[in-house]
């Protein structure tokens, strides 16, 4: 249930906010999705290293990763899991799909497939800065609501975070709520 409620908000949030930044933006590089990006390289485990805080994560405490699966018909599927507070495991099962003549921008759904005609259960994932070499990866969107920052180690260098999330900032993220997920080297 919990897919279905973080698709529709992210969606919904998607749609109301074109306005709500728009003073925060003006003085701001361009928030794009990166100009390339081989899907078959961003492909398999990375751990999620800080995010700003959504509700479907909330119980997350720790170990999160995001795994991503080429499939066939041109799909990614996506495997996202946290260790909760109780020390179990949670997994959310979803699908990427790409935006024809924008390679790093996804559109990705956790809802189940009889849904997938919905517009709304789908949500912008944008990579919007990547590691030449993919040792790490930014996923926002066009809101700017989200960010994700991404590693393919379980731990970061800090001062490598710190120059992610200035340009984060410049992009126009807010990142005053961002929570630190894993260790910093």
């Amino acid at each position: 249930m919990h897919r279905l409620i973080l698709a529709a908000s992210v969606s919904i949030a998607s749609l109301a906010a074109p306005g709500v930044h728009a003073q925060a933006r003006a003085n701001t590089t361009a928030n794009a999705p990166v100009p390339a990006l081989d899907l078959q390289r961003y492909s398999g485990e990375w751990h999620e290293i800080a995010h700003l805080p959504m509700f479907w994560q909330r119980q997350c405490v720790g170990d999160i990763t995001a795994t991503y699966t080429p499939r066939p018909d041109g799909t990614v599927g996506v495997s996202n899991a946290c260790r909760t507070s109780d020390g179990k495991r949670d997994v959310s099962e979803g699908v990427a799909r790409p935006v024809n003549g924008k390679p790093g921008e996804l559109e990705v759904r956790f809802a189940p497939e009889w849904l997938s005609w919905v517009p709304m259960v789908w949500a912008d994932y944008w990579v919007i800065d990547l590691d030449p070499q993919y040792r790490w990866a930014v996923v926002g969107g066009p809101d700017r609501e989200y960010l994700w920052v991404l590693s393919r180690t379980p731990g970061m260098d800090r001062a490598l975070l710190e120059q992610i999330k200035a340009r984060a900032i410049a992009k126009g993220y807010r990142l005053d709520e961002l929570k630190v997920m894993a260790p910093l080297l």
